[in-house]
């Protein structure tokens, strides 16, 4: 896999048979990934954004229920534009995986109670912890159509 300037989307393949079902990503390595974390939202409409990196890139896997992610390419990192174009992906369990390259913002809100979305990222916590850029979670805000509940 080479990673890219770009989001991308990584195939879901399934298979299955009298004994259930097989979920693989064939044409993903994730060689480049150094760990993984696991959020879970009790509350339907939780925000969680706005969370950057000039450095570190990303896959995003919702385990259970359903999410809104959306991702910014930051043009400045100390001021961005809220002109930026906000993409937006509505994704489910039974979606495929989104890579986030590095340059981008992301944020997250699940639209159904009790949601799992799982991350993987390039770099080590300590590494990750210097090449972190947050800001306020309706600094763009493509999720008041949703009716959020909590903002973080």
């Amino acid at each position: 896999m080479s990673l890219s300037d770009k989001p991308k989307f990584f195939k879901r393949g399934e298979s299955s048979d009298f004994r259930g079902s097989l979920e693989y990503y064939n044409d993903l390595s994730i060689s480049s990934f150094k760990r993984f974390y696991i959020v879970n939202n009790p509350t339907k409409g939780t925000v969680r954004a706005w969370h950057g990196h000039k450095i570190e890139a990303k896959l995003i896997k919702v385990l259970e229920g359903e999410f809104i992610v959306s991702l910014v390419q930051i043009d400045d990192w100390s001021k961005p534009s809220k002109d930026n174009e906000v993409f937006e992906y509505k994704i489910d369990n039974n979606s495929d995986i989104i890579y986030i390259p590095p340059g981008f913002a992301n944020g997250a809100m699940n639209t159904i109670s009790n949601s799992k979305i799982m991350y993987f990222s390039t770099l080590e916590l300590e590494d990750s912890a210097k090449d972190d850029y947050r800001y306020e979670s309706k600094y763009w805000d493509p999720w008041s159509k949703f009716s959020p509940e909590i903002y973080e």
